[in-house]
Parts: C-alpha cells; structure tokens; sequence
C-alpha cells in the first residue's frame, strides 16, 4: 500500500495491529488446544496404564476376503433324514398291481384313478430322470424330487429310472427300488407304468396328493 499521507500511515498501523492481535490470539489458542490434549493423554494412560505398541510378527493378518458359513452339518442331517425316509428293506411287490402294466394305488384309491393316469388325464407337470445315478444319488433326489414337487402343488409327475439293460445281469435294481421308495412316500397317491412313448418299462407316471 502506497503511502501519501499521515492518515495512510495511522490506517496501516491500525491494519498491522489488528494483524498481529489475531496472530496472537491464534497463538494462544493453538497453545491451549495442546496442553488439552496433552491433559487427556496424560489421564487415558493414567487410566490403562502404559501402552506399547504390538510388534509386527505378533499381529494376526487380516482376511483378505470373507467366505460365507457353508451349513455343512445341516446338509449332512437333511440327507440323513432323506436316507432313513426311504428304506430298501421295504418289499413293495405285494403292494403293486401287474395286470396289463404294473401300477400302484393307495387303499381307498380307485382303479378309476390308475386308468385316468395310464389315459393321461393329468398332464405332466415335472421330471426327473435317475437313470445312471448310484443308488444312494437315485434315493436322494428322488426323495428331494418328490418332497419339492408336492410343495410347488405339482400333481402329475415322470420319474424315470431306466430299463436295467446296463445293469450286471441285465437286472432292473434301480427299477424295484424306485418302486419301493415311491410306496414310502406319504405324498404318493399313485403311480402307472409310462406309456411307450413316454418311457415304458424305464419310467413311472406318478400322481402326488393335492398340497395342503
């Protein structure tokens, strides 16, 4: 600033004043913020004790990622029950019918209701195909099949299980134990061997009891 004149001298004095006093105040403040922060450092040690910092190899690494819980004794508990739902020792044959073609139906079940399922009164609603599974595979999701279908209200359903051509001896064992498993099922009305069109001797046409 250009000075001309005694009142420009007394204004640039004033203004130097005024600067300096804020410097100070500033000063004293930055003075005080530092002597509370030393009192309330000084009162956390006062309270803990003394605190020495971990040493790097003492330090536990931090995941890098976080893998969600997997309720594998939950899983193994559900197969179980599914397993111990659906016996092999239960003999089913005295319970099916063999006229022309093998079906089943519960007591108080009509003929009327195997004949209208061989006709294809009820139309397929879903599949699910064993055919090469393992045993233990084939009765867990059947078991799983059938319990999921009645919950979704599904009522007509094709379980195939294959002719047994590529079994030791030519043997159907995956055909009689679909068979007794189906039995077990408290959900299971009835069921007819398939028309050959849709599978013959290697699928069933299953019909489930009406949810609820």
């Amino acid at each position: 600033m250009k000075i001309n004149s005694l009142q420009d001298l007394k204004k640039v004095q004033k203004q130097l004043a005024v600067a300096q006093e804020k410097a100070q105040a500033e000063a004293v403040a930055r003075a005080a913020a530092e002597r509370q922060r030393e009192a309330e450092t000084k009162l956390f040690e006062r309270a803990v004790g003394t605190v020495k910092r971990m040493p790097e190899s003492a330090r536990a690494p931090a995941p890098k990622t976080i893998v969600a819980p997997v309720a594998k004794q939950r899983q193994k508990d559900e197969q179980a029950v599914l397993r111990d739902a659906l016996s092999d020792e239960f003999d089913a044959s005295t319970l099916l019918d063999t006229d022309e073609m093998l079906s089943f139906r519960r007591p108080g079940i009509g003929r009327d209701v195997t004949h209208k399922l061989r006709k294809g009164d009820w139309a397929i609603q879903g599949e699910v195909d064993l055919h090469g599974l393992r045993t233990e595979e084939a009765r867990v999701a059947l078991a799983e099949f059938i319990r999921n279908a009645h919950r979704h209200g599904l009522r007509c359903l094709r379980v195939v299980h294959g002719k047994g051509l590529g079994s030791p001896g030519k043997t159907p064992v995956l055909k009689s134990k679909v068979h007794s498993w189906l039995v077990q099922k408290n959900q299971v009305m009835a069921f007819v061997q398939a028309k050959p069109a849709e599978g013959g001797a290697g699928a069933l046409v299953v019909l489930l009891k009406p949810a609820g």
